[in-house]
């Protein structure tokens, strides 16, 4: 369990809150309008109405009692890169702020963020592969890698894997294997590939399309 201080919130902003709390998380929210506090009030550890542009707003929140603060204002990035300098001046151990666009992100990120995020970005980016690639149930790019979830071949069901020698013939790795609805965590070489599983693989592109060809 974690303590996080989140700055803005917006439609992102309340989800993040509400992804936090159901992982047991303490959550503290601050926007300057009242009417986007009032839904998540009675869930989080407490909720502040408040400017965090200003120094003493910030000041009484005791932000480097958090673990992590989490600056998600969009549509003005004046602001967001004022509190998240303010926020490191002010000794927050970890910020990670929100960003619209590359130009930001340098400007976030020499201004103090810790880490910068793209939600906009990254869920076109996982939408754009999962329509374009047949077989793709989800993706999480990784740099030069990537996750995907995708459906077993005929030729490996009955069979594990170990006979089907999964990594030394397809150069990826499989993280876990899901079905109906639960998820097994790094099979072990012995599991049994069985009809209507997706697995979740990492591995590079083209290695991934290697196996989708066979589909």
């Amino acid at each position: 369990m974690k303590s996080i201080l989140i700055i803005g919130m917006g439609r992102f902003g309340q989800h993040l809150c509400r992804n936090l709390l159901r992982l047991g998380n303490e959550v503290m929210i601050v926007d300057q309008k009242e009417e986007t506090l009032e839904e998540l009030f009675p869930l989080v550890t407490s909720a502040k109405i408040g400017d965090c542009t200003k120094i003493e707003v910030l000041k009484s929140f005791g932000v480097g009692n958090f673990d992590v603060c989490v600056v998600c204002i969009g549509t003005n990035f004046q602001s967001s890169l004022e509190i998240t300098s303010l926020l490191k001046e002010l000794g927050a151990k970890r910020v990670i702020s929100k960003a619209a666009r590359d130009v930001h992100a340098k400007f976030l990120l020499r201004n103090g963020a810790d880490e910068v995020i793209y939600p906009e970005r990254d869920i076109a980016e996982r939408l754009a592969v999962r329509v374009t690639a047949n077989h793709v149930f989800d993706y999480i790019e990784m740099g030069d890698y990537g996750i995907y979830e995708i459906p077993t071949l005929k030729e490996w069901q009955g069979r594990t894997i170990k006979e089907v020698n999964f990594r030394a013939k397809y150069h990826v790795s499989i993280l876990g294997i899901k079905r109906n609805g639960d998820t097994d965590l790094l099979p072990a070489p012995d599991y049994m590939f069985r009809e209507g599983e997706h697995l979740m693989v990492i591995g590079k592109k083209q290695d991934v399309e290697f196996i989708l060809k066979h589909l």
